[in-house]
């Protein structure tokens, strides 16, 4: 889970605002799609889909198209299924924005949203951790965030943090790794990965996954990933 900096000096960003209520309620009423970055869908079994690109399947029921992801997480799990469906790709895009924009690896990124929360924006650690990147709630005030739960805030203040953490470990990946979990005062204290069960398990573990989303190609197209019928 990601740490809090003392004294770190925030660059607050301005976040895109809703342009969503006029535009999309008109093409819904006239058939046509919608252009959104967040889709929410709720399937036969009562689960409920979040996803980036909209879904061909007349089985799913379309509950929420919005251009922000804000609210889309607790919208997803308000009711509570005991099975919470999330498609792998569904955040590609957003972890591909900030991931570029701070100039942090894209596969290291969606490696610890793997292990974190398994895609889960609702996501709550026994610790306070919260949302797809299970961001502390001190690091996201650090990092300006208003809505922990809003996927956009979530990951752009993962990502700032391990832009931080990277300059701050010089690029050393299994110490950055070790530090979003143990926090940096820890892999200052011990010089390295902090001799925690729960972190070098982690820090294994981000690897691998690492490398595997390297090894694999990204395809963000709707044909690619849309199931059909």
């Amino acid at each position: 889970m990601a740490k809090g900096i003392p004294n770190k000096p925030v660059r607050r960003r301005r976040l895109r605002t809703g342009r969503f209520a006029t535009g999309l309620s008109l093409m819904f009423l006239l058939g046509a799609p919608a252009i959104a970055d967040v889709y929410v869908y709720e399937l036969p079994n009562g689960s409920r889909l979040i996803t980036d690109h909209p879904v061909n399947n007349k089985h799913y029921r379309l509950v929420r198209a919005s251009v922000e992801a804000r609210g889309a997480g607790a919208l997803a799990a308000q009711k509570n299924s005991p099975v919470f469906r999330e498609n792998p790709s569904t955040y590609d895009r957003l972890i591909k924005r900030y991931a570029d924009e701070y100039r942090v690896d894209f596969a290291l990124v969606k490696a610890i949203m793997t292990v974190e929360s398994a895609f889960n924006p609702y996501a709550v650690s026994n610790k306070g951790a919260r949302g797809l990147m299970q961001v502390m709630p001190e690091t996201a005030r650090i990092y300006g965030v208003q809505d922990i739960y809003d996927p956009v805030e979530n990951i752009r203040a993962a990502v700032q943090h391990l832009k931080y953490l990277s300059e701050a470990f010089n690029h050393q990946r299994y110490l950055i790794i070790a530090a979003y979990n143990a926090g940096e005062s820890a892999v200052r204290q011990y010089r390295g990965i902090p001799p925690y069960a729960e972190t070098q398990n982690y820090v294994k573990k981000v690897l691998y996954y690492t490398r595997y989303y390297s090894a694999k190609p990204r395809i963000l197209t709707v044909s690619a990933n849309s199931p059909r019928d």
